[in-house]
């Protein structure tokens, strides 16, 4: 749903501009520094970047679900440290609350979220559980009007930099399904949280991911999220379907820019006298990339108008996160093909940079073999259900 078309247009018209002439100069200096430069991250504090999907009534945006994903694309054309420095504030980092935070809790920590004052992260992935969400064992002990938090959480996007965790913790010892489970808002700096260092990753340079950990880390209980034991996990999947969405469209980002590079270096490579671009199995590849990016942006957008509608998009979004980033990867891989040896070597071009930093895609978030299961399960129960009408 867009509410306010030429809104839009110049919100997406002020993301391209500054995507061209800030974000993107600026790669190679975020890859060699592995961060982004405070005053590039104070720009997109002025321009609003951190609170796109924050409701209005607390200082964000409060974009519809498809005015987001169409701003998260533009955004993505940049390095992947760009969105993913903002991308927990406007997404993961603040859904939780906005979906099941109480009305204290929401004006507590939406406004500096939407204003980038402080940096929010989701705590669920811990060493023995990642896609088997369910087994976290992070727990949560009542202890008057606090709770103890222990545990220790992986894999935490922007947990280095974090100011409030989301953390998922098992609150019923004895029940290990998804109803023991609840969620708590953690502040830095609290007795018992620390966070390790930044991992060395592959890719995605100036994006910081590290381990968090709690030991009797106190926490008052006015933190429990909605304030109910128990809905944890329920609150988690709230945030994930979006999320994906969120997610599936920051795949398609990068997409789209590696196409455009290809397009302009294919143009300009000659090879026996003239463009590689005018080779047919060149026009093979570049005809599957605009394809698979136009079928993966139809998805999206479709789906997202569902949710903006009140749809259950649990299987649509799953789709979403499981075509787009694996689109993505496809386009990678043909963009390297067709720019050859200057491909691969990150002296010539930002392609050898995309290619590792889209790799992570098709991991987090649900790896594509979790959502492969989660189609098929959800499409056999609504078969099953037609059936039994």
């Amino acid at each position: 749903m867009i509410r306010d078309q030429e809104g839009l247009a110049a919100l997406l018209e002020d993301v391209r501009v500054w995507v061209r002439e800030v974000a993107i100069p600026a790669e190679d200096t975020v890859e060699a520094q592995d961060q982004v430069p405070e005053e590039l991250v104070e720009d997109m504090r002025r321009r609003g970047f951190f609170g796109w999907s924050i409701p209005e009534q607390y200082g964000g945006a409060g974009l519809t679900c498809e005015e987001l994903v169409l701003a998260a694309m533009e955004l993505s054309q940049a390095a992947t440290a760009f969105r993913a420095r903002v991308g927990t504030n406007t997404g993961i980092g603040s859904e939780a609350l906005v979906a099941d935070g109480t009305e204290e809790q929401k004006s507590r920590y939406l406004p500096a979220l939407a204003r980038g004052e402080i940096t929010g992260c989701f705590a669920l992935t811990e060493p023995e559980a990642g896609s088997d969400a369910t087994a976290l064992t992070t727990s949560a002990r009542r202890d008057g009007d606090h709770y103890v938090l222990n545990g220790t959480k992986c894999y935490i996007t922007n947990a280095p930099i974090a100011g409030l965790f989301t953390v998922m913790a098992r609150t019923d010892p004895d029940n290990l399904t998804a109803g023991g489970i609840s969620a708590f808002l953690v502040e830095a700096g609290t007795p018992g949280l620390s966070v390790g260092p930044a991992y060395k990753k592959m890719g995605q340079a100036g994006s910081p991911v590290s381990e968090v950990y709690f030991e009797d880390c106190r926490v008052p209980a006015a933190n429990l999220i909605g304030g109910v034991e128990g809905q944890g996990f329920v609150t988690a999947m709230k945030v994930l379907n979006k999320q994906r969405l969120h997610l599936s469209a920051l795949c398609t980002g990068p997409a789209m820019r590696m196409l455009d590079e290809a397009l302009s270096h294919a143009s300009q490579r000659r090879q026996f006298g003239r463009p590689v671009a005018e080779f047919q199995l060149v026009q093979a590849m570049i005809a599957d990339m605009q394809t698979e990016i136009h079928a993966a942006r139809a998805l999206i957008l479709d789906t997202a108008r569902k949710r903006d509608d009140g749809g259950d998009v649990k299987l649509e979004a799953s789709m979403c996160k499981y075509f787009a980033s694996e689109m993505c990867g496809r386009v990678a891989d043909r963009a390297v093909q067709i720019f050859g040896g200057a491909g691969y070597v990150a002296d010539y071009s930002c392609i050898e940079r995309l290619y590792r930093d889209v790799r992570l895609f098709r991991l987090y978030e649900g790896t594509s073999q979790i959502h492969q299961l989660n189609i098929a399960k959800l499409t056999l129960r609504q078969a099953s259900q037609r059936l039994a009408r």
